[in-house]
């Protein structure tokens, strides 16, 4: 048998890509718990949207990755996960699409990771037989 058949389990695979997802997201929920979200609130209102509406980056970045790394609702956990991507890329990152950060990377690649991870999650997730 080949070498690489071995290592080739695309379920265990998505469940390591959705895990890391999960708790990655995670540490940015955590940030937002511990020390509130006032600064989005003033991004939110200075776009002309209602402050309320900060409120749902706790659905992004809290509940949608406890429903990942538990494995419930995967699908609509992972579409609201690149919704709120999309969201933080118009509201946050708007001015950094093509800029280089410190170490030489794209400046938005971890916005890009969360945000393709989540999509794949979403379109690859199957429950299982």
């Amino acid at each position: 048998m080949n070498f690489w058949n071995h290592l080739h389990h695309p379920r265990a695979a998505m469940v390591v890509l959705r895990i890391t997802l999960a708790l990655l997201l995670l540490f940015h929920g955590w940030s937002k718990i511990t020390g509130g979200i006032g600064g989005i609130e003033k991004m939110v209102a200075s776009h002309g949207l209602p402050h309320w509406l900060a409120y749902a980056v706790y659905l992004g970045e809290v509940v949608a990755p406890l429903l990942l790394l538990i494995g419930v609702w995967v699908v609509p956990a992972a579409l609201v996960v690149v919704v709120n991507m999309l969201v933080a890329l118009v509201l946050v990152h708007s001015g950094h699409f093509l800029s280089i950060g410190s170490s030489g990377g794209w400046a938005l690649e971890l916005q890009a990771f969360f945000l393709v991870t989540a999509l794949v999650v979403a379109m690859g997730y199957s429950k299982g037989k």
